[in-house]
């Protein structure tokens, strides 16, 4: 089994539903072992601003699918919940990023882990430095030293914690 990291965002509906409901269907695919998640936050769109706020958290998962399998799984999850392609950074219902699948470092066109964009994501670091302060980063800085970072977006806790 290798641990991974999935980051869960939703602005879209009832957000705090939405990544309920995407823990669950993470939590029954087969070859996934949901085993804990951060808490939720409120946070900034990032690309697009004239957008609903996000609500945002990261889950720790074991898994024996391979990193292309639980990339599938997880745009399998978000067609479940009524994702459709649409603008880049947009609104949408749910998103499901693979951010990290134990070390391994993919450089593919259509998968890339690190996720491209960890390093410079409060929305995704501060939630991460929860479950896994002291993971060391393929960058050689550890999820904690990163998190502290200045960012320009804004990452609150949200206060109707149901998880």
């Amino acid at each position: 089994m290798t641990t991974a990291y999935l980051g869960l965002g939703s602005n879209q509906g009832d957000r705090e539903i939405n990544l309920r409901r995407a823990r669950e269907l993470v939590a029954v695919t087969p070859g996934i072992v949901l085993r804990r998640a951060s808490r939720i936050y409120l946070t900034e769109p990032v690309g697009k601003k004239d957008q609903p706020w996000f609500l945002n958290q990261v889950v720790a998962v074991e898994t024996w699918l391979g990193p292309r399998g639980l990339l599938v799984a997880c745009k399998d999850i978000e067609r479940i919940m009524g994702r459709v392609s649409g603008e880049r950074w947009g609104p949408r219902p749910i998103d499901l990023d693979l951010l990290l699948y134990g070390d391994e470092v993919i450089k593919e066109s259509d998968l890339q882990v690190p996720h491209q964009g960890l390093y410079g994501r409060a929305f995704v670091l501060v939630p991460l430095a929860e479950l896994a302060p002291d993971l060391l980063l393929p960058c050689g800085q550890t999820v904690r030293v990163l998190s502290k970072q200045k960012f320009s977006e804004i990452v609150l806790p949200w206060r109707g914690q149901s998880c």
